[in-house]
């Protein structure tokens, strides 16, 4: 029987100090962002320029607008606000996680649509500097395959262009086969890119739940999907690269069951091993993988996953693609254009405060209860997820390999993230929730995002 989500709050006579905790969460997290935005207001001209970024944090410029998604946003927010806690808590599982996918991805197209069709959903990937610029020239799925290392440095003849050369072949593979389906053009990648990656939502509810952990993952739900996050995940291939890799834990979580299947950790593998071929930076997704192991107790599906990953690792590799030529090519090729100007003296920062406007600031007020000491030496599920996401994140950060854009570049960490607002007093779900729903209105009306 499902513990009621209510019970999750901390008895009355303690609640005094962490609810002091969430609002200092949240308050800090407000003093970073307005930091990040006002430090280049107020910058020099010279300094400001070399962030390319008009709206840093975020990858976009300033220009207040509203659009035929204003009213729509509007009233999918107001409804999870109004009834997703209580939903969440009282529908059928199957049922709860057919809705919160369906909701999901009304809020993720009425925050596109504000930008409207073409601007904020059908032309954002036929950019000259995307994956369907390259798709056309693509008739032979091998022959890229194996000439696709050779094209990834810049200032040659047929270098392929920034977001192909920044990133495994298995991105432009993803996209040239829907184009195979007949599903061509910048409107079905859209459509593929918000499907899946609204999805995430529902796989790290089954996750938690395989995990032993369903009144957190019903509490997280609504969060989940009034993410602020939308914003990105209908207009750029990051969307996919999260939904791919949270189903890849997701399978993972349900293998680690006692009683799990082989096959749910081999199509685990399967599904990491194609994620790092869709994204360098996913490999870092080891780490929430490494918190399904600790919280189960186990590495019995440690095998079967490793085959799966290794057969799509051997799979790109005798295709011509191997995987450490491409890594290093692509740090090559990364100094080869803006990021040498980039200031990482702000952007190791600015970085963080661009993550706040994707997971918001309940996830910032949440976070001091999710990774409790307690509850990770408990090793409780919900607390490890969080903290492998964070991990994951602060690792990124280090790196110097992403600076500017994470917003988007981080979406499949930055959703393992929102999981802490399951930590959250019921009482205080919809007050949150409407802070969650504020943030993502006020960015996507004062900032037009590149993505």
């Amino acid at each position: 029987m499902v513990r009621p989500v209510q019970d999750l709050a901390e008895p009355a006579p303690r609640l005094r100090s962490p609810i002091r905790g969430d609002i200092a969460g949240a308050g800090i997290a407000t003093v970073l962002l307005a930091t990040a935005f006002l430090v280049p207001r107020i910058a020099s001209e010279q300094w400001r320029s070399k962030l390319y970024a008009g709206a840093a944090p975020i990858f976009g410029n300033w220009l207040p607008h509203a659009g035929w998604g204003t009213v729509p946003a509007v009233v999918v927010a107001a409804l999870v606000i109004t009834w997703g806690p209580a939903l969440a808590e009282r529908l059928p599982w199957r049922r709860l996680l057919a809705t919160a996918w369906g909701v999901a991805v009304a809020w993720a197209f009425s925050l596109a649509m504000v930008d409207g069709w073409q601007r904020g959903f059908a032309g954002r990937l036929t950019d000259s500097n995307e994956y369907l610029h390259e798709v056309g020239g693509v008739t032979d799925i091998p022959g890229m395959l194996r000439e696709f290392s050779g094209r990834i440095l810049d200032f040659q003849p047929d270098s392929w262009t920034t977001h192909v050369a920044g990133h495994p072949p298995g991105a432009l593979l993803f996209f040239v086969l829907l184009d195979r389906l007949g599903l061509g053009g910048g409107a079905w990648a859209g459509l593929a890119c918000m499907v899946i990656g609204c999805s995430v939502a529902v796989a790290v509810a089954v996750a938690l739940r395989a995990l032993g952990a369903e009144d957190r993952a019903r509490a997280a739900l609504p969060f989940l999907v009034l993410a602020p996050a939308a914003l990105w995940i209908a207009v750029s291939a990051d969307a996919i690269f999260a939904g791919v890799t949270a189903w890849a834990v997701a399978l993972l979580a349900i293998a680690v069951r006692p009683g799990g299947s082989p096959v749910a950790g081999v199509s685990a593998g399967v599904l990491f091993g194609f994620g790092i071929h869709l994204s360098y930076g996913l490999v870092l997704m080891a780490i929430p993988a490494v918190a399904v192991f600790l919280s189960s107790r186990t590495a019995r599906p440690l095998l079967p996953a490793a085959a799966g990953a290794l057969a799509v690792a051997a799979a790109f590799t005798l295709a011509g693609f191997w995987w450490l030529d491409g890594y290093h090519l692509v740090v090559e090729r990364y100094y080869q254009g803006i990021a040498a100007e980039r200031s990482y003296a702000y952007w190791w920062w600015g970085n963080l405060a661009a993550t706040v406007c994707a997971v918001g600031l309940a996830t910032c007020a949440a976070a001091h209860r999710a990774v409790a000491w307690t509850r990770l030496r408990a090793l409780e599920p919900t607390s490890l997820l969080v903290a492998a996401g964070l991990c994951a994140i602060l690792v990124a950060d280090i790196s110097g390999l992403s600076k500017a854009e994470t917003e988007r570049i981080w979406l499949p960490f930055d959703l393992w993230l929102l999981v802490a607002t399951a930590f959250l007093p019921r009482s205080s779900a919809r007050a949150w929730l409407a802070v969650q729903a504020l943030g993502a209105m006020l960015v996507v009306h004062l900032i037009l995002t590149n993505w």
